[in-house]
């Protein structure tokens, strides 16, 4: 399924958390917290300002991100759970 997010929304995947803690012991699924990490999957064509001027995105397809705990919509989509936000719930890009 192809899905283009309208205005400020993005499309994003969740990235997968560990499933070990750094000493070593494995943590179950029911005490992982959800990642606050995604990475962008699609993105809209941006946001109008009070003059009516299209505002382009400050994020892009493939783009690593953080985003709030409770950010965004979830939605499922061929099988996948992913997650629909406003651009102003993304805190910041991850660069490599």
């Amino acid at each position: 399924m192809k899905f283009k997010p309208l205005h400020d929304r993005v499309l994003v995947r969740r990235v997968a958390q560990e499933d070990k803690s750094k000493g070593g012991i494995i943590i179950p699924d029911t005490a992982k917290e959800k990642p606050m990490e995604g990475e962008v999957l699609s993105v809209g064509a941006g946001g109008r300002d009070e003059h009516g001027k299209l505002t382009p995105m400050s994020v892009k397809k493939g783009d690593r991100i953080l985003f709030g705990k409770w950010s965004g919509t979830e939605v499922k989509m061929d099988g996948e759970e992913l997650i629909i936000m406003k651009e102003s719930d993304i805190m910041g890009v991850i660069e490599k």
